[in-house]
């Protein structure tokens, strides 16, 4: 599976150009689909949001790009529909355009719904995520990270990605998420973990990792808890 982990969705030229690349044809000539679970599980959640989403009336780039044919796919959903159904409808998708939210929630449902173990099967699919649906992507997402808790506690999600994220740096309506925010975030996390902007996003394909971005972002690369660790900032 190819990967487009977004902060804010597709927000300029260079995100833009990534997704056309990771896609290999044309937005226009591309099937989507959808996936708001993860907005329903935030603490301030409401049901306003996954509509911006699914409508394309929300902040985010996502649904809106001109896609061939967008479709929802709702994972809550999805274990009362027959398997092979649902399952060939994600196979038939360029990309999965995955909602921000709470990364837990979406993490448990991924699971739940057995979408997370098709992923890996999925070589030529493109996963787009915004937010929370990036965020469910890596081993952890941090406590300070943490909303909806999941039954087994911790704040472990799908590791299909070998780094971390710390989203929306620096946002306006996110004042706690300060690079001082990010660095003690980082300190908690073993492993690399990046701090992105909404300008930002993290291309991965092929086993290769590359940052996409008009914006400002930082690589924090300890290895262990309390080690001190390098730090790279790009603007």
């Amino acid at each position: 599976m190819k990967l487009l982990l977004t902060d804010s969705g597709i927000k300029n030229a260079s995100i833009h150009d990534a997704l056309v690349d990771l896609l290999g044809k044309p937005v226009a000539e591309s099937s989507a689909l959808c996936i708001p679970t993860a907005g329903y599980g935030a603490p301030d959640a409401d049901p306003g949001g996954p509509w911006r989403f699914i409508s394309g009336r929300s902040s985010s780039p996502m649904t809106e790009l001109g896609w061939k044919s967008v479709g929802v796919l709702e994972l809550t959903a999805l274990p009362s529909i027959e398997k092979a159904r649902w399952v060939s409808w994600v196979r038939e998708a360029d990309v999965l355009l995955v909602n921000g939210g709470d990364a837990l929630y979406l993490c448990h449902w991924m699971r739940e719904s057995g979408l997370a173990e098709l992923l890996p099967s999925l070589p030529d699919t493109l996963y787009v995520g915004l937010s929370a649906g990036s965020l469910v992507m890596t081993p952890r997402v941090g406590e300070d990270f943490v909303g909806w808790k999941p039954p087994a506690g911790g704040d472990s999600a799908l590791g299909l990605v070998d780094f971390s994220i710390f989203p929306h740096l620096d946002h306006p309506a996110c004042p706690d998420n300060t690079m001082a925010a990010a660095r003690r975030w980082a300190a908690q996390i073993v492993g690399p973990a990046y701090a992105i902007d909404e300008q930002t996003a993290i291309k991965v394909a092929d086993g290769v990792v590359e940052i996409v971005s008009e914006g400002h972002w930082t690589l924090f690369e300890q290895f262990a808890h309390g080690v001190p660790f390098p730090e790279a900032d790009m603007t």
